[in-house]
């Protein structure tokens, strides 16, 4: 049922009667319970790490392995790459754009390669495919970049899941619903003058109170 005109201002007048206080409350309370649940229900995904080494020759640069660490962590997520992992790993090609990330440091030319999945032991194949497709493409330019790629550490099973628990999604959710709570403080109506003086006038002072019971 949609309110009537004559319905709209009670409402809106009760609201603005309501405490500052109920709004955040009932905000965060709201976020803290929707958060939670949403951690609750949500299927748990596990992630698992595989590290690489780029290594220069003999007559190559030291320092030009970090800088082809760098374009090897771009290319491990390109076509070229995924396309020979998604045959070791079992998977589609899609499930490997969506699940694998890379990660590179300035200090060391090394490449991490993550892969997360809702199976813990599938999020192993997957890294330890994509790394070993690495590898292998990076074997076939060898002659022309003088850095070799090679195996640094083999991803492992995890043992707990990398998603959030609902403890921390419920956090997030009451600090969530608690900023809409003060947000809805502001654009509530406020109220009016003849209200607030009839508020403040419903319960006599005690020297107004006091003057009554001595004329009486």
């Amino acid at each position: 049922m949609t309110d009537t005109p004559s319905r709209l201002p009670r409402r809106l007048a009760r609201l603005a009667a309501l405490p500052s206080w109920t709004l955040l409350a009932a905000g965060a309370v709201t976020g803290g319970l929707l958060g939670g649940a949403y951690g609750a229900l949500k299927t748990p995904t596990y992630t698992a790490t595989g590290y690489v080494i780029a290594v220069p020759e003999d007559k190559s640069d030291p320092a030009a392995a970090s800088g082809f660490a760098q374009a090897y962590g771009r290319v491990a997520t390109q076509l070229a790459v995924l396309g020979d992992a998604q045959v070791w790993a079992g998977v589609p090609l899609r499930t490997l754009e969506a699940g694998v990330r890379t990660a590179t440091s300035p200090d060391a030319p090394m490449v991490a390669v993550s892969a997360t999945s809702s199976r813990p032991d599938l999020a192993v194949d997957m890294a330890n495919a994509v790394t070993r497709s690495l590898v292998r493409h990076a074997a076939d330019s060898k002659k022309d970049t003088h850095v070799t790629l090679v195996p640094f550490s083999r991803a492992v099973k995890p043992t707990e899941p990398s998603s959030a628990p609902a403890s921390v999604t419920g956090l997030v959710g009451a600090s969530a619903g608690g900023l809409l709570g003060g947000l809805g403080l502001l654009v509530r109506p406020r109220r009016s003058a003849p209200q607030e003086a009839a508020r403040s006038a419903a319960v006599p002072g005690p020297a107004h109170a006091a003057d009554v019971h001595g004329r009486s």
